[in-house]
């Protein structure tokens, strides 16, 4: 290898490392809320039934998912203007805020009312922040691959998307087991997770501030008025943006079904303790994380359209019995590799779904082309999943949600059988002969 390479490969490492911790760090932030929900819903909210508390911290949740497109178009515009690096910095910095205010709002028996109303505008903040993560992100890990290898870089979005989840849940177990009692917990150590939230996310702040910008940025030749343009994106890329928003539809609906929401599934519905289900997901979690590179480099092997149609396949056939099986299931180890099993089947979407999404347009408006249709997507199907999950079981019918699930899939399955496949087809190796 000559030093040309290696300097080449080092600078892709460094680049690849910059731009994944900094998104574990702000999805840390964002799943802190739901590991610990089960904890803080009662100081924020009056006294009810759980399953009523937990509905009201899941709403402020899927509202949180409404400032998402808005995080999405924005950072996208300053990604595609003014770079990836920036954007990518500024995000971490409105996470850090969030989490912070978490942390300080006093309880609802304390200031009443502005409790919840605080909490409200800190999830909107944290919305704001990973709706810009999002498609910037995705942008940038696929920008700094080599052709080859876009699908296994790309990957490291989800595991570390993952490892912010599994960092959050680390930290919920050791306070359950080992530093704090239930009570304390409950009082008081659900804080503790958002005060560390906010000091990691400018750690996470420092290291973006020192990361290279992408070649495909630098290189793109185009008007500053067709930089992250909303006129251009519709006007020049509308299919671009449908596909964005089927590929997308099954895929988080799914993925924030197995992650997000099976935690309280396991306690509300298969009737684990909450620390058993907390060490039961975090176990779930990393063995994700850890199969999203391989998946990814199958897709740079034998392209991307065969994972998803295998998703879209796998998914729609077996999500009902899955999870009909899971609710009655009463071992461990059987809903262990239920739960195991939607996630490889979810894989084939999430290891490889930025790569797909970045492949689809020009860098000029690739940053607000990924992010922002994804955005919206994500707030109307992944951000309401447990809110309508935990709606239908307060009604008794639990079942309708997996239907729910299911249709989702099968409208994305169409999307998936109908697209190229953007390994043959992808602007970026146009970009690459520059």
């Amino acid at each position: 290898m000559n030093p040309t390479q290696q300097h080449s490969t080092a600078w892709r490492l460094k680049a690849l490392f910059g731009g994944s911790i900094g998104n574990l760090v702000e999805w840390y932030d964002w799943y802190a809320y739901s590991a610990f929900a089960l904890y803080f819903a009662p100081v924020f909210f009056p006294k009810q039934n759980p399953t009523a508390q937990l509905l009201n911290t899941a709403a402020i949740f899927a509202v949180g998912f409404l400032m998402r497109p808005v995080g999405g178009w924005l950072f996208g515009k300053i990604a595609d203007q003014k770079g990836r690096k920036l954007a990518m910095t500024l995000s971490v910095l409105i996470m850090s805020f969030g989490s912070l205010l978490i942390a300080v709002t006093p309880s609802y028996a304390t200031i009443g009312i502005f409790a919840p109303i605080l909490l409200l505008f800190a999830r909107l903040m944290q919305g704001l922040s990973v709706g810009g993560e999002y498609g910037t992100s995705a942008t940038y890990l696929s920008e700094v691959a080599t052709a080859n290898r876009r699908g296994f870089y790309s990957s490291f979005q989800y595991v570390t998307l993952i490892g912010g989840q599994l960092v959050a849940l680390g930290i919920q177990v050791l306070l359950q087991r080992v530093f704090l009692s239930k009570v304390q917990l409950e009082e008081w150590g659900w804080r503790i997770p958002f005060v560390l939230g906010a000091m990691l996310a400018f750690v996470a702040y420092y290291l973006r501030r020192h990361m290279a910008e992408s070649h495909s940025f630098r290189l793109a030749e185009v008007q500053e008025k067709e930089r992250g343009s909303l006129a251009t994106l519709f006007r020049q890329h509308p299919r671009a943006v449908l596909t964005v928003v089927g590929l997308t539809l099954g895929g988080t609906l799914a993925f924030y079904t197995y992650s997000n929401y099976m935690q309280k599934f396991l306690v509300n519905t298969v009737h684990l303790t909450k620390d058993r289900s907390s060490i039961i997901t975090f176990w779930l979690m990393l063995v994700f994380a850890a199969i999203q590179p391989l998946f990814g480099w199958l897709s740079d092997k034998y392209g991307r359209k065969p994972l998803l149609i295998g998703f879209g396949v796998l998914g729609t056939i077996f999500t009902v019995p899955i999870l009909t099986t899971l609710s009655r299931t009463q071992s461990e180890m059987q809903a262990f590799f239920l739960i195991l099993a939607a996630l490889v089947i979810v894989s084939g979407y999430t290891s490889i779904n930025a790569v797909v999404k970045a492949e689809l347009f020009p860098a000029e408006i690739r940053a607000l082309g990924v992010g922002l249709p994804y955005a919206i997507t994500v707030a109307i199907f992944g951000g309401t999943a447990e809110y309508i999950a935990l709606y239908f079981k307060n009604e008794g019918h639990e079942s309708y949600f997996y239907w729910y699930i299911t249709a989702c899939i099968f409208i994305s399955l169409v999307v998936y059988t109908l697209v190229k496949d953007t390994r043959q087809t992808s602007w970026m190796d146009k970009e690459d002969t520059k």
